[in-house]
């Protein structure tokens, strides 16, 4: 297994600046910039650190070498002064990207350190960091030695990232950084799914029985990747509960979901869905699940309404050639109610293999297919309030 994930990462190293430019030619990045408060946001050359090292003879080996912790520590140091620039606090360095050592440099060279934050998401930030060597004041030419990408977090007293400023790119190289930061945030999470093994050692559907029909699972952060996603909307929980617990009805606001059969009504509060969904990441066969779809009612004051789904097998829906089988971990809603006629809807969903591609690119920001999604089921729960108000009397 080592051994192939060890091959799965050099296969990604090999096709790193390829798909850079696929991501950035094929997909939409979602920055918002335009429709952002400018005034809040830090302008990204405020960041920019530039900084000279002399090497000298303890920096480098016996052949007259700089070592490469060195430089690193150099380069580190700059892009910690950067990111403090952007969050006005102490930065801590989380994960190191892409560090190339494109050629050497030796006892004498001065060193020229760059550095400057590319992109700030939500808890984390890209700083981009370059290293240019030359001998001499006079000398015209400098030697690109070395690059890397930083990401840096900002703590709070429980040690959670706190949030990120805004930071507002340059035209021209300003804003093509910017946006590679978003395309290198979805490789990353990519990569991080890919060198898990931990989801490849059970099914992902399993045999129904009515002894399964809800499970709880906790969620490994550095193992599973998965998404939240919530909303507050001015429709009451009940009725949120009840619009959305029926799987009949969500393609009127999920273009996802293409077709939805009731195969089997198991009680009250659970029931089976044959759903058929349109190709997914380059795929020319259209999707199909069997799912598990649980409705539960708080059980005490505060407790929210629950509904949870995941995939099944039944002996009468077996795969089939026309559809490629597609399957759900662990995904579902949860609602909460916050006020009067006002309810915080929360969506919950562990992606799997399939499609890992497509979840990757909305989170790190180069799609906004989940914000419309999302938007389009408030949409659908503020049109269809008020047709549930007979049923509502049993909740």
């Amino acid at each position: 297994m080592e051994h192939s994930v060890a091959a799965e990462r050099r296969r990604m190293r090999l096709v790193y600046a390829d798909t850079i430019k696929d991501l950035l030619a094929n997909c939409a990045i979602q920055d918002d910039l335009e429709s952002r408060d400018c005034s809040h946001m830090v302008p990204a050359e405020k960041t920019r650190v530039e900084s000279v090292e002399l090497v000298l003879p303890p920096h480098a080996n016996h052949q007259g070498n700089t070592f490469g912790g060195q430089i690193m520590a150099w380069m580190e140091n700059v892009a910690t002064i950067a990111a403090s620039r952007l969050c006005r606090a102490h930065p801590t360095l989380k994960a190191i990207e892409m560090f190339h050592f494109r050629g050497p440099s030796q006892v004498g060279d001065r060193l020229v350190l760059k550095a400057i934050v590319n992109n700030a998401f939500k808890h984390s930030m890209e700083v981009g960091v370059c290293v240019e060597a030359y001998r001499q004041q006079a000398e015209t030419h400098r030697r690109h030695i070395n690059s890397a990408f930083m990401t840096f977090v900002v703590l709070d007293a429980d040690d959670q990232p706190q949030l990120l400023p805004w930071i507002r790119p340059q035209p021209g190289d300003g804003e093509r950084r910017y946006r590679e930061a978003s395309a290198r945030k979805k490789i990353r999470l990519d990569r991080k799914y890919i060198v898990s093994c931990k989801q490849t050692e059970v099914p992902l559907s399993v045999p129904w029985d009515p002894s399964n029909q809800v499970r709880l699972y906790t969620l490994e952060d550095d193992k599973f990747l998965s998404f939240h996603m919530e909303m507050v909307v001015h429709v009451d929980a009940a009725q949120a509960f009840l619009l959305l617990s029926d799987l009949r009805r969500r393609p009127e606001w999920d273009k996802h979901y293409r077709s939805v059969e009731l195969v089997q009504q198991v009680d009250e509060d659970d029931a089976i869905y044959h759903v058929t969904s349109p190709a997914l990441g380059g795929h020319t066969k259209p999707q199909d699940f069997v799912i598990l779809a649980s409705r539960r009612k708080p059980c005490d004051n505060g407790d929210p309404y629950v509904i949870a789904l995941r995939s099944v097998t039944l002996p009468t829906h077996r795969e089939t050639p026309e559809y490629r089988r597609g399957e759900t971990l662990c995904s579902g809603f949860c609602f909460w109610r916050e006020g009067d006629q006002l309810t915080k809807v929360s969506y919950y969903n562990q992606a799997t293999p399939g499609v890992l591609n497509y979840v990757t690119t909305n989170v790190a920001g180069l799609s906004s297919e989940f914000y419309t999604t999302f938007k389009a089921c408030e949409q659908f729960l503020l049109d269809n309030r008020n047709d549930l108000a007979p049923s509502l009397q049993t909740l």
